[in-house]
């Protein structure tokens, strides 16, 4: 994957629905890989479709080396991949390697007695003397990391749902277990894989209880309370990160990437990807979960991915399916069309690889989803609290006149929200004014300028709201500047500086979320 690529998610349930359930499949993601293609990106990420029980829509993994049948089959992977690579796209697919399905085969037999072949594969431990879990640790949905099982009379760890059982990978045969799952779809024609949570694959052994964090912050869980710096993090993630991508790159050309939340992501980020033999690329959450998006957010982040010696490469998403559209998150009243726009030329300028969730090529909204339809049971559970993930994972629009969006024949598995309809691919795909159109445009920005793949990012002083940084590779120079604020600023190019792309507004001051690419007119710096 070439540094700067432009990767397309497909949440698998939500894409395209074929045999009519009202759940998306791969077969519909292959009828649809023309559009993705149309985009101009470098891949597609597809979110998990192995078996699973579905408590945690598929992150929940009961069978590494099977699809789902409420995906397809095998088969309909291989013929999806087969499709994606006479496209010119590689796939890529999640790794869920922190934890499995209480229904994976592993599990039932780990459970089954305190000497098995599988005993140690999954994190067990003694209830203290008086029957309390063996720490204090929290699970991310709410309440203890610990459940008992009477069957071995221990607890057992899980970081997430109580049907996610922390692997434990301590264990070096766990460690071979999991690259043989690389293998399997390495052999198969993946062209690579994000880790899903990597940092939450080890946690200290010694079960030593997390100290509490200083007051502030929201807190809507227990987690939220907790400094999680031994059910999470190990340093020996790292080692075994190393042994993965010396699998991949067995391979030749595979591209790994490290799905990094949490309190510490800029630094284990850095640690997961720095040199040439651990990951080529870390996801960050810097961006998914900022409440609004600012200059000082933008300068930090490029601050601490500076491109010194020996650093790693980050990649960035706004949005995804865990975390709510970023134009509804940051628009504060503001026009979501032109937060759309803006959002979209911002990531093409971005230094990194960049993720666009699907529905950002149509400049979707967050859904709108009533409690009695909510599925996700972070947001039932800590309703109305914790916004939750079904808003991001409403079904694609392709159709705005069929029965549910052109998606499936019958109700789908989350509403459609009426707002998204007017916004389907077919109202968008004729029109050159339309957010589809100008996506494809602005990936094709990237893709012509070397300095905004893969070139040095410098930021550059400017007033308040005014977001104005220089990509720069080898002779190639581009002025990027954004107005991120709510009112229209007096600012005006270099002399010497030419506009070659712009968003709500080319010229004359710029008015709210509008942004520009300059580049220098020939022979005005030789």
């Amino acid at each position: 994957m070439p540094r700067g690529a432009v990767i397309y998610q497909v949440y698998p349930r939500s894409y395209a629905d074929t045999n009519g359930d009202g759940v998306g499949d791969l077969p519909g993601i292959t009828a649809r890989l023309d559009h993705i293609a149309s985009l101009g990106v470098d891949a597609v990420w597809l979110s998990p479709f192995y078996r699973s029980p579905m408590k945690d829509f598929g992150y929940d993994v009961s069978d590494y080396c099977d699809v789902d049948p409420i995906f397809g089959t095998l088969a309909d992977l291989d013929a999806l991949t087969a499709r994606a690579h006479a496209l010119g796209l590689r796939v890529i697919t999640d790794l869920v390697f922190a934890h499995t399905s209480d229904q994976h085969f592993w599990f039932n037999e780990s459970r089954q007695s305190r000497d098995n072949a599988k005993a140690d594969w999954f994190v067990w431990a003694d209830a203290k003397p008086d029957g309390t879990p063996p720490s204090n640790w929290q699970s991310v949905f709410g309440g203890p990391a610990w459940t008992w099982d009477a069957r071995r009379g221990q607890y057992y760890m899980h970081n997430f749902l109580t049907g996610q059982p922390q692997l434990n990978l301590h264990s070096p045969a766990v460690q071979e277990a999991l690259l043989e799952v690389v293998r399997f779809w390495l052999d198969r024609g993946v062209d690579g894989f994000r880790l899903d949570a990597i940092n939450f694959a080890m946690h200290d052994p010694a079960l030593t209880d997390n100290p509490p964090l200083p007051p502030g912050g929201p807190r809507t869980r227990p987690f939220d309370f907790q400094d999680k710096i031994h059910n999470q993090s190990w340093p020996g993630i790292v080692d075994f990160l190393k042994r993965l991508r010396a699998l991949t790159d067995s391979y030749g050309g595979r591209f790994t990437v490290a799905e990094v939340p949490g309190d510490r992501a800029d630094q284990e980020m850095q640690a997961y990807t720095e040199g040439d033999d651990t990951l080529n690329s870390a996801y960050g959450f810097t961006y998914l979960y900022a409440p609004a998006l600012t200059p000082d957010l933008v300068r930090a982040t490029a601050a601490v991915w500076d491109g010194r010696p020996g650093q790693g490469w980050p990649s960035w998403p706004f949005s995804n399916h865990d975390a709510p559209r970023a134009i509804s998150r940051w628009a504060e009243g503001r026009d979501l069309s032109a937060m759309a726009r803006l959002t979209t030329l911002l990531l093409m300028c971005l230094r990194g690889d960049v993720f666009l969730y699907q529905g950002e090529e149509l400049g979707l909204p967050q859904g709108e989803v009533p409690f009695d339809r909510l599925v996700d049971p972070e947001a039932i559970a800590n309703w109305p609290k914790t916004l939750g993930r079904d808003g991001a994972r409403t079904p694609m629009p392709w159709t705005a006149d069929a029965p549910h969006a052109g998606f499936s024949t019958i109700e789908p598995w989350l509403p459609i929200d009426p707002r998204h309809l007017p916004l389907a691919v077919d109202r968008q795909a004729a029109d050159p004014a339309s957010q589809l159109a100008l996506t494809r445009r602005l990936i094709a920005l990237r893709k012509a300028h070397p300095a905004l793949q893969c070139g040095a990012l410098t930021m550059l002083d400017a007033p308040e709201h005014l977001l104005l940084f220089e990509r720069r590779q080898d002779d190639e120079r581009l002025l990027c500047v954004f107005n991120l604020g709510h009112h229209t600023l007096d600012w005006s190019p270099p002399e010497g500086w030419q506009v070659i792309e712009a968003v709500n507004g080319d010229e004359g001051p710029l008015a709210p979320l509008s942004g520009r690419v300059l580049s220098p007119v020939s022979g005005a710096f030789a």
